[in-house]
């Protein structure tokens, strides 16, 4: 069974502070995500997954984003059952990235 991974918040921060190309999606509601996201991803919702799947190469890695860490592993294991070779869940979330990170964070 395809599956994702855990990623921690200094290993995501050194990804993009490397520019890594990777597809960072936010699954937060729409004003959550208005009110601040991390620099580089893009919301991800029910419109627009089907779009991303087409758009986005299957070896690129997928990095979910949700508030706290626990929604974004059912979306990171569904886009992983999608083909997509390399999902990962952002342990602790949005809110730990903000937390930690409060000046890259964009509205």
């Amino acid at each position: 069974m395809t599956t994702f991974q855990h990623l921690d918040i200094p290993t995501l921060q050194a990804w993009l502070d490397e520019r890594r190309e990777l597809a960072l999606v936010d699954i937060r509601d729409p004003m959550s995500y208005a009110q601040g996201h991390i620099p580089g991803s893009r919301r991800l919702d029910n419109d627009s997954v089907g779009p991303f799947i087409d758009a986005t190469p299957r070896e690129r890695p997928v990095v979910v984003v949700c508030y706290h860490g626990h929604s974004s592993q059912q979306a990171a294991a569904w886009l992983a059952g999608q083909g997509f070779d390399a999902v990962y869940s952002l342990d602790g979330g949005f809110t730990e990235w903000q937390l930690r990170h409060p000046h890259r964070v964009e509205a």
